[in-house]
């Protein structure tokens, strides 16, 4: 469990950073991270999400089209549609977007200042915190036929003595599965770890 408590402590340090708030999209795939952390403001997320910004922000675009750490002002892609002026009218005046991993797994994070550009020093401390956090949340490629049973058994609603029955093992054995489930999902409860299954699109 050393991976969550790693992220864990790591947030707050970008929140201190990022005095307006904060997204973060880690291994984006599909068109959607597996993961994200978001601390902006609940009025600029509902009018990010009213307007389908996601589909025209040229911060996003510039994640997708390359990998290292641009400061908003000097964004080199167009914004026809003045969303980072937008943002600016929310708070987000100032901002720094990191983009990292392959393009198959891109991870991007926008944080946003209100009264100063990100320092050099801040735009480094950002980048290798976004690397690494990237790296340790970089999900299974797979699980185990034994782990994939398990967790479909909790799914379908079984308790462990009936999911045993029905795999024809024994409960301990059973559990062990589940343990082992957890364990290669970095996950605290098979809730969670069945939840992260389905997100990483293993079941």
């Amino acid at each position: 469990m050393i991976a969550r408590s790693e992220v864990q402590a790591a947030l707050p340090n970008l929140g201190k950073l990022a005095p307006s708030g904060y997204f973060l999209g880690f291994h984006i795939r599909f068109a959607a991270p597996l993961i994200q952390y978001q601390t902006y403001s609940q009025a600029w997320a509902d009018r990010y999400a009213m307007n389908a910004y996601a589909l025209r922000d040229p911060v996003i675009a510039w994640g997708f089209s390359t990998t290292g750490a641009c400061r908003w002002s000097v964004l080199p892609v167009p914004d026809p549609f003045g969303i980072l002026k937008d943002a600016a009218n929310h708070g987000l005046k100032y901002g720094l977007t990191v983009s990292y991993g392959a393009i198959t797994s891109r991870s991007i994070a926008c944080l946003a200042h209100d009264e100063r550009e990100f320092t050099d020093t801040e735009v480094e401390m950002i980048s290798t915190t976004i690397r690494r956090l990237h790296d340790i949340l970089t999900p299974p490629e797979s699980l185990t036929k034994a782990q994939k049973e398990a967790l479909r058994c909790i799914a379908e609603g079984d308790r462990h003595a009936a999911a045993a029955a029905k795999l024809g093992i024994s409960e301990s054995a059973f559990k062990a599965r589940l343990i082992s489930a957890r364990e290669r999902l970095d996950a605290r409860t098979t809730a969670e770890a069945l939840q992260r299954a389905k997100d990483y699109r293993l079941l």
